[in-house]
């Protein structure tokens, strides 16, 4: 039996479970599934925005590979400082793979930037997905405008959720108090902005589209902005994503916008040099009007403008962070590794591997995972008789429980479930997620309950 470790239970974490259990090479393989979280699922069940129903519904997927009989899930297990220590996981499971992602943001490194008021897009999110290690920070209370800084997908969710209505949000399963803080919000402008053209925005078009379709919400965007783009007269020549999220971008500049309570206006090439403080908190933010400098990046111009805002979300990339006790590349923010091997000191180290963010960078969507754990799961699978040669204890939940650990497993986290069910009935909801941890610790040992 070849004792499997798998660090992270989202996507990249997951797949790499199912590529092991699902293939015939190696057929007697058991996994387990580490998560710091009792719960599963990572960013699909804490990055996803709680209105995209479609993409959460993800976790059916995944949760059919957690389900299976040689795949094991142990919620609640810190690796690393504070916690199981990564050379002690090292010698209870013959391979230990981690996929934890990229776990902090990139900062705008501009003076201001620490005002009350200015927060990462991903604290933001946190806190509307419930994560347990997220604050109430009163995001939103004595908000009138907002600032997104940044264009990519989670630009654009942070926008959408910030003028969605209390009808909208009602139904998904955020938690109670992020969804009767949004349902009081006064904010009525919100502003993404980013430092280059409509051609070079991350964000995909189905994303652009569902800002267009909020209700009692304007989308205004400046015709003469979007003309700074080379590309924009002629989008021809871009590739097809670039290219329609010009063409939805020219439709709504073209038409005057429909009524609505609400704004969300789409600025380009402003570069943020500063957040300016009011009464001892962000008050706005000064731009840099940007001009392209015809090598794909842009340039100063010594102009300004003043944008009020009294909540700042940036969100403008992730980075990863140093794992105790693996090697780490600080100028990629990644594990050095080959074909999903890590590497120390540029020799691969027997019975470690990377997959996700922490092995490639914070790029691609869900689905890039897929290939990702492959290729890692394929090294692993050609180092197998070689690592079976080690000697490890026949069961590592007894070594752990052993250690002191008490791990969240499946049926604790159908209790979580279960709890989650209870409290969005009770409220009238759906399902409404619990929002800390000792409530999401209390529902786990609350194991068969009705």
């Amino acid at each position: 039996m070849l004792q499997v470790a798998v660090v992270g239970s989202g996507p990249s974490g997951v797949y790499t479970a199912q590529g092991l259990v699902q293939q015939s090479r190696v057929p007697d393989i058991r996994v387990d599934v580490l998560d710091r979280l009792p719960c599963p699922y990572g960013l699909v069940r804490y990055g996803v925005a709680p209105d995209h129903e479609k993409i959460k519904s993800l976790q059916n997927n995944l949760r059919t590979v957690l389900e299976h009989e040689r795949v094991r899930f142990l919620g609640g297990v810190r690796v690393g400082p504070d916690g199981l220590p990564a050379a002690r996981l090292r010698e209870l499971y013959h391979a230990v793979v981690y996929c934890v992602g990229a776990a902090t943001d990139r900062h705008l490194g501009v003076p201001g930037e620490e005002l009350p008021g200015s927060w990462s897009a991903t604290e933001f999110v946190s806190w509307y997905s419930a994560h347990p290690d997220s604050v109430s920070a009163g995001f939103v209370v004595g908000v009138r405008a907002a600032v997104v800084i940044g264009v990519g997908n989670v630009a654009v969710d942070v926008t959408r959720i910030l003028a969605r209505g209390a009808a909208e949000l009602s139904p998904t399963d955020m938690p109670q108090a992020a969804l009767a803080a949004l349902a009081d919000s006064r904010v009525r402008e919100i502003q993404m902005v980013g430092r280059r053209g409509p051609s070079q925005a991350r964000f995909t078009t189905k994303e652009l589209r569902e800002l267009g379709a909020l209700p009692d919400t304007q989308v205004v965007v400046d015709p003469a902005e979007l003309a700074l783009d080379p590309a924009y007269a002629d989008p021809s020549a871009l590739p097809a994503a670039q290219r329609r999220n010009v063409e939805v971008l020219r439709g709504w500049a073209e038409r005057p916008p429909p009524a609505g309570s609400r704004r969300i206006r789409l600025r380009f090439f402003l570069r943020p040099v500063e957040l300016l403080p009011d009464a001892g908190r962000v008050g706005a933010v000064r731009f840099e009007r940007t001009l392209p400098d015809g090598q794909g990046g842009v340039t100063g111009t010594g102009e300004y403008e003043d944008i009020e805002a009294q909540l700042v979300l940036r969100s403008v990339g992730y980075r990863g962070v140093p794992l105790d006790g693996l090697p780490f590349d600080e100028g990629h923010g990644t594990v050095p590794h080959l074909a999903g091997r890590v590497l120390r000191d540029g020799s691969v180290s027997p019975g470690e591997y990377v997959a996700g963010w922490i092995k490639r960078g914070p790029t691609g969507v869900i689905g890039t995972n897929r290939p990702c754990a492959k290729e890692t799961v394929a090294s692993l699978l050609e180092d197998a008789s070689a690592l079976a040669q080690r000697e490890v204890p026949p069961d590592p939940l007894t070594a752990l429980r052993a250690e002191g650990l008490h791990p969240v497993e499946w049926d604790g986290w159908q209790a979580i479930e279960r709890a989650e069910a209870t409290l969005g009935a009770s409220l009238g909801r759906h399902v409404v997620k619990l929002p800390d941890w000792p409530s999401l610790m209390e529902a786990a040992r609350t194991i068969g309950a009705p």
